[in-house]
C-alpha cells in the first residue's frame, strides 16, 4: 500500500539517514538504487498514512502499525443458534468480525497485502487514541471445540502455533470457552517459556452475533492490549480487565464478571483511561531465546480433603500410575494430622516419587504451616503451595512432570519455585528499596508536600526515567542499579518512548545491555519511531550489540511485505557493506526484495559497489534472482561491462563455500 513519505536517521555518518531504516511502518521503493536523499537531524516517527476517515480525525493521520495473531479456538465467543442451541459454525466468525466497525475497519484493512500463511485477509482495528494501528490476522481451527472437550494435546498445539509465528507479530490472542480457560492460561503461561510477547485469552459468556454479547468488547480489548502494550505474560482478559494467566478462576457461570483474581491484582483496567500495574508485570530475567515445552504429564489429579474421608479412597488415588496430585486442604493448607492411617497413606505416596502440592479449598489466603495441621502434612513430604490455584496447581505438575530430564529432587525445586508469578514466595522479598528510602525522591516529595502513593508514583516515573535513559546511554552501569534499588523501572520509556534499552543499544557497552536483559527489560518494546532496541542495534551497525540480542530472541517483524528488501536495496544503494553485515548478523534474508523486484545484489551491482557485492555473495546472495524486468544481478553486470563482477558471479552458486571471493575481486 502506498505511504506518506519521510525522512529520519542521525547526523552521524555512520548512520544510514533513511527514512526506510524503520519497523512498522509502509514505504515506498521507487527509485530504489538513485540514492539517498539528505534527511533532517531530528527523525520522524515512522509511520502509515491512514486511509479510512471515518476512524480518524483527519484524513491523512499517521499513525504506526503492529502485528496481532488471533487464534480462535472455539468457545461460546463464535458460536450460532441452531434449532434453538448453540453451536460452533465453521468458517462464519471472519466474515463476522470483518463486518463489525469496531472491530475491522474494512476501507483500510482492504488495501493491506494478506499474510504469508493465512488464507483470509487481515483485519484492522480502527485507529488508537495512542496514533497506532493494530493489523490482526485469524488463524481458525480445523476443529472448533467447546472448551470442555480440550486437553493437554490441545494446548500444545496453540503452544507450537504461537512458536511457529512468534517472529512475525508482535503479540497474540487466543479466543477460547470460559469453562476451561483458567486451565488453558495457566498451563501455558508454563509451556511458553522466556516468552517476551503478550499472549491474551479471552471469550464470551453470550455470542458475538447476539445482540447484548460481551463479546465484542472481550475481543477489542483483547487485541487492543496485544497490539499496544508490551506485556510479556500469557493473561486473561475479560470485562474490561487483564489477569495474570496463572492466577486467575472462574467464578460465576452467568456474569460478564465471571473471572477473577482472588490473590493478585490485575495488570490492566481498562476504563476512561487504561491503567498498567507495569511493577507487577513478570519479566524474563534471563539471556536466554523465547521457546516452547509441549509435553505435559497426563497422570495427574485434584484430590480435595473433607471431613470424615477414608484411607481407601485416597490410597487408591494415589496408586500408580499416577504421578502428580494437587491435594486441596481446610484453611491455611491443614489436615486431620489425628488420622495417622492417612498421613501414612500420603507418606507412603511421596516417597514413592508421587509429588503432591498443598493448595487450600480457600479462594483467598496462602498455606501456611503455622498449624500442627498444616505442619504434618509438610512432614509427610508434601510441597507447600503458597496462593496457587489448583488450575495453576494442576498445569504446573503437568509441566514439571512432563521434562523428563529432570531429577526428583529439581522437579521437587521447580514446584516449590515460583516460575512465572503463579505464587507468592514466602520469606523473600524484592530487593529494591521502596521509593521513600532514596533521599532524592523524599526530598522532591516534601518539597511538593505530596502525601498520596500515586503522586509519590508519578514522581518516581517522571525523575527516575529520563535519569535511567541517561545512564544506559552513558554506559554508568553504577547509577543504572542505584536507581533500581531506590525503587526505579528500568524497562519505563522516555518521552520519545524510548527505554533504557534502546539508548543502550545504540552504544557498545555490553554489561549495560546484559544488565538490562537480566532484569527484564523488553527486547520488543517500540518507541515513538516504531523502533525496537534490537533495531536500533541494527541501525547503528553494533554486531556485538546485535549478538547479545539476538541471543535473546531479538528480531525483527516487517509490517510491510517488501519493506526488509527496501532496507537492504537503500543500504546497498549507499554503498553501506557494514549495515549489510548488521542486518546479515540479525538473521535477515540477504534476498529480500522491493516492490520492484529488486534485491540488494541488484542495486549493489546497479551502482558498482565491489565491497557489498563481495560481502552479499559471501552472505548467500542469489545472482540468478530476478527483478520484475526479469533481470538478474548477472545480466546488469554483464549489460554495465563489469567483468570482474561478472567473473565473480559465474564462479558463485547458492550456498556454496565463498572463502576465495575477495580475491577474485584482484582479477
Amino acid at each position: 500500500m502506498n505511504s506518506t513519505p519521510s525522512t529520519g536517521g542521525q547526523s552521524s555518518a555512520s548512520v544510514i539517514p533513511f527514512s526506510t531504516l524503520s519497523i512498522g511502518r509502509r514505504v515506498s521503493t521507487a527509485n530504489t538504487a538513485a540514492g539517498p536523499m539528505r534527511a533532517p537531524l531530528r527523525p520522524k516517527p515512522p509511520r502509515v498514512r491512514a486511509r479510512n476517515r471515518s476512524s480518524s480525525s483527519e484524513s491523512c493521520a499517521e499513525v504506526i502499525e503492529s502485528r496481532v495473531l488471533v487464534l480462535y479456538a472455539g468457545g461460546t465467543i463464535g458460536m450460532f443458534k441452531e434449532n434453538d442451541v448453540y453451536v460452533p459454525s465453521p468458517g462464519r466468525f471472519h466474515k463476522l468480525v470483518r463486518s463489525m466497525p469496531m472491530l475491522n475497519d474494512e476501507e483500510y484493512a482492504s488495501l493491506i497485502d494478506p499474510s504469508p500463511g493465512m488464507v483470509e485477509r487481515p483485519y484492522a482495528l480502527p485507529i488508537s487514541q495512542e496514533g497506532k494501528r493494530v493489523i490482526f490476522d485469524i488463524h481458525e481451527y480445523k476443529v472448533l471445540k467447546d472448551s470442555s472437550n480440550l486437553d493437554p494435546t490441545d494446548w500444545a498445539e496453540m503452544a507450537e502455533d504461537i512458536c511457529r509465528f512468534y517472529k512475525r507479530y508482535d503479540g497474540f490472542v487466543i479466543l477460547h470457552g470460559t469453562d476451561t480457560m483458567a486451565y488453558t492460561s495457566s498451563a501455558l503461561s508454563y509451556m511458553l517459556e522466556n516468552l517476551g510477547k503478550p499472549v491474551v485469552l479471552t471469550g464470551a459468556q453470550v455470542p458475538l452475533p447476539e445482540l447484548r454479547s460481551d463479546g465484542r468488547d472481550n475481543v477489542l480489548g483483547a487485541i487492543y492490549i496485544a497490539g499496544h502494550f508490551v506485556i510479556p505474560e500469557v493473561t486473561l482478559y475479560f470485562n474490561d480487565t487483564l489477569y495474570r494467566g496463572n492466577r486467575v478462576k472462574k467464578v460465576s457461570s452467568e456474569s460478564f464478571s465471571c473471572f477473577d483474581s482472588p490473590n493478585f491484582p490485575p495488570l490492566v483496567k481498562m476504563a476512561v483511561n487504561i491503567e498498567v500495574a507495569w511493577d507487577n508485570l513478570f519479566r524474563p530475567n534471563t539471556l536466554e531465546s523465547f521457546r516452547v515445552h509441549t509435553y505435559m504429564e497426563s497422570n495427574v489429579g485434584l484430590l480435595r480433603l473433607f471431613p470424615g474421608i477414608t484411607k481407601e479412597p485416597v490410597k487408591a488415588f494415589l496408586s500408580p500410575p499416577m504421578k502428580g496430585v494437587v491435594l486441596q486442604t481446610f484453611g491455611a493448607g491443614n489436615g486431620p494430622d489425628s488420622r495417622k492411617d492417612l498421613m501414612e497413606v500420603i507418606r507412603e505416596a511421596t516417597q514413592r516419587g508421587v509429588l503432591i502440592i498443598n493448595c487450600t479449598q480457600c479462594s483467598r489466603g496462602t498455606v501456611s504451616a503455622a498449624y500442627r495441621t498444616g505442619r504434618s502434612l509438610l512432614e509427610a513430604g508434601v510441597i507447600p503451595g503458597s496462593d496457587i490455584t489448583p488450575e495453576a496447581a494442576l498445569t504446573k505438575l503437568c509441566y514439571v512432570l512432563g521434562k523428563k530430564e529432570l531429577s526428583q529432587g529439581q522437579r521437587l525445586e521447580m514446584l516449590s519455585c515460583n516460575l512465572r508469578g503463579e505464587i507468592k514466595v514466602s520469606g523473600k522479598h524484592k530487593e529494591s528499596r521502596t521509593l521513600q528510602d532514596s533521599e532524592f525522591i523524599r526530598a522532591v516529595v516534601d518539597t511538593l508536600k505530596l502525601t498520596s502513593s500515586q503522586e509519590v508514583k508519578a514522581v518516581q516515573d517522571a525523575l527516575f526515567t529520563p535519569l535511567m535513559c541517561a545512564a544506559a546511554k552513558n554506559g554508568d552501569l553504577a547509577s543504572l542499579k542505584h536507581f533500581r534499588e531506590c525503587g526505579g523501572d528500568l524497562s519505563l520509556a522516555d518521552y520519545d518512548g524510548r527505554t533504557p534499552l534502546h539508548l543502550a543499544a545504540s552504544t557498545r557497552n555490553l554489561d549495560v545491555v546484559q544488565y538490562l536483559l537480566e532484569n527484564g527489560c523488553s527486547i520488543y518494546a517500540k518507541d515513538s519511531f516504531g523502533n525496537s532496541p534490537f533495531f536500533e542495534s541494527i541501525r547503528l551497525k553494533n554486531l556485538e550489540v546485535i549478538r547479545m540480542i539476538k541471543k535473546t530472541g531479538g528480531h525483527l517483524i516487517h509490517t510491510a511485505r517488501h519493506e526488509l528488501g527496501t532496507m537492504l536495496c537503500h543500504a546497498a544503494a549507499l554503498d553501506d557493506r557494514e549495515l549489510l553485515e548488521a542486518f546479515h548478523e540479525a538473521g535477515e534474508d540477504m534476498n529480500a526484495t522491493d516492490y520492484c523486484g529488486n534485491a540488494p545484489l541488484h542495486v549493489a551491482v546497479m551502482k558498482n559497489s565491489k565491497s557489498c557485492i563481495e560481502f552479499l555473495l559471501e552472505a548467500g546472495a542469489d545472482p540468478s534472482l530476478k527483478d520484475h524486468c526479469n533481470n538478474t544481478s548477472l545480466n546488469i553486470a554483464e549489460e554495465k561491462g563489469l567483468d570482474g563482477v561478472v567473473n565473480l558471479m559465474r564462479g558463485v552458486t547458492v550456498r556454496s563455500n565463498t572463502s576465495s571471493i575477495s580475491s577474485s575481486f584482484s582479477s
